[in-house]
């Protein structure tokens, strides 16, 4: 696993918005600790962001779903680390 980890959010960022893509939830995964967040991208690519259990807490929480609600299929914003995916 990478030292550095991916960013989501699951509202639209308010700063550096070009630095941003959207994406849609595929499923959430645990793996050697860390969230794995596979989003389906734009261009219909799959790509995979690890988070923090926190962050995918967060995330989670922040969605406009009610507590029982699955987040697949949901928007979210993301950066693969060092950049715009």
């Amino acid at each position: 696993m990478p030292a550095s980890h991916d960013r989501i959010h699951a509202r639209r960022p308010t700063h550096d918005i070009e630095r941003w893509s959207i994406g849609t939830i595929e499923r959430i995964d645990e793996r050697d600790g860390h969230c794995v967040v596979a989003v389906r991208t734009e261009a219909g690519e799959t790509i995979d962001l690890v988070v923090t259990v926190a962050v995918r807490d967060l995330v989670l929480r922040r969605l406009d779903i009610d507590p029982d609600e699955s987040p697949i299929g949901e928007q979210v914003w993301y950066r693969k680390h060092g950049g715009r995916a």
